[in-house]
């Protein structure tokens, strides 16, 4: 998955964005069973990215709650 810019993320609907986190977390779940059981290699960088687009997302999220 590539890197979300903030640009983006604001075009996306609240629909879209639920999802779209929801996959994001998918992803990251993965990657940290990969990291308990050793076999996250190349792949170990992957995981501070993801977590600051889900963190961006939500933020969004929240803004679209609020207005």
């Amino acid at each position: 998955m590539t890197r979300l810019s903030m640009k983006t993320i604001r075009e996306l609907n609240e629909k879209d964005l639920k999802s779209k986190i929801q996959e994001t977390r998918s992803e990251l779940a993965k990657l940290r069973v990969d990291g308990s059981k050793g076999t996250l290699r190349k792949e170990s960088g992957k995981l501070k990215p993801l977590r600051h687009d889900i963190a961006r997302m939500m933020t969004r999220l929240n803004e679209m709650k609020t207005k």
